[in-house]
């Protein structure tokens, strides 16, 4: 077992290879959230025989609180696989009062680092409860048993600052600013992003240099956000976007594919440096297509016309998408290079 390494807001954390080897074995009776191929993957690396083993099957609220009225005494629970999984494990734990120990097996999304399990209700993210990992368990050999793509996905919810402080200073400068505005969080945000941009090969290729990088990443932000109380340097437009497109198909997507989608469009309607944030995308071989997520135009374009009443619907922050018009003609522009060889727009 890797040593433990306490830091980052004193969420215990083990790196390594064959990280997760019988850590069943020290956390008491526990009980498993995860999806088919996680699972087969840790099932015989685990350590002792689990009270129960969940599929996860959807995030709304009301079958999550359908597994706990099944859930047996238990001293743990212990989410393994992607975001769905580690956010069941981390809504029972906070709902039941029990330990919580995360095990992501791909690097898709920064919710294994994360305080709150995002939910839906009627298909609506919704971002409840308050627990912490003990503790996160990083396996170098499990998490490259995952598509190069979900991991790779990861990245996401870093650029999103890009896109997200842009919002927040925007914000500021209207008066609308629903927290106090800091330069330093900014910049805090910046220097991770100017350290993610080193490692953008290793990520590409998911080493082991490139696995920690990520990971590291989500812990320096999710320091940045326990000292703030919020997240608004890491969530804006880019996400609201992605949360329009999910209401309206009613399906889930990968986290960073959806959000690398949001980084492009919305990084264009703020004219903020979109040529630097795309290509570093790009060169890591974000798949935030609209065509690999399945997405078609007449949807994209209708989204993206709907986005300002969706905002102030849904009271979201104040974002670009309050002030600036989408029109046919920007549309037609913004996405008009949303193609590779690989993966056309139309």
């Amino acid at each position: 077992m890797a040593a433990i390494n306490d830091h980052m807001n004193a969420i215990p954390t083990r790196f390594g290879r064959a990280a997760m080897q019988n850590i069943g074995k020290e956390i008491g009776r526990f009980a498993v959230t995860t999806m088919d191929r996680p699972w087969q993957v840790t099932k015989d690396l685990i350590g002792g025989a689990p009270a129960a083993v969940y599929m996860i099957v959807s995030m709304e609220q009301s079958y999550l609180d359908s597994l706990i009225e099944e859930l047996p005494t238990c001293d743990s629970i212990v989410g393994i696989g992607g975001g769905q999984a580690v956010d069941a494990a981390k809504y029972i734990a906070w709902q039941k009062g029990i330990r919580l120990v995360t095990i992501p097996t791909i690097l898709s999304t920064d919710a294994f680092v994360t305080e709150a399990a995002g939910v839906r209700r009627d298909h609506r993210v919704v971002y409840i409860g308050k627990v912490r990992p003990d503790p996160l368990v990083i396996d170098y050999e499990v998490i490259r048993t995952a598509p190069t793509a979900l991991n790779i996905a990861g990245i996401g919810d870093l650029l999103s600052m890009h896109t997200a402080c842009f919002d927040w200073e925007l914000a500021e400068k209207q008066g609308r600013s629903e927290y106090p505005f800091s330069a330093d969080i900014v910049r805090a945000a910046c220097a991770i992003l100017t350290k993610v941009s080193t490692t953008v090969g290793d990520i590409r290729e998911v080493t082991d240099a490139g696995i920690r990088a990520l990971v590291e990443g989500y812990m320096e932000m999710n320091v940045i956000a326990h000292s703030a109380g919020h997240w608004r340097f890491e969530e804006g437009s880019e996400h609201f976007l992605f949360y329009e497109l999910e209401e309206r198909l009613k399906r889930p997507f990968i986290h960073g594919h959806i959000v690398g989608l949001g980084i492009y469009l919305m990084s264009r309607l703020q004219e903020n440096d979109y040529q630097n944030i795309t290509q570093m995308m790009n060169d890591v071989n974000l798949a935030y297509f609209p065509s690999g997520m399945d997405i078609p135009r007449a949807v994209l374009q209708a989204s993206l016309k709907n986005c300002h009443q969706f905002v102030k619907q849904r009271n979201l922050w104040f974002s670009i998408l309050n002030v600036k018009e989408i029109t046919d003609d920007w549309i037609e522009w913004a996405t008009a290079d949303l193609e590779t060889k690989n993966a056309v727009f139309f």
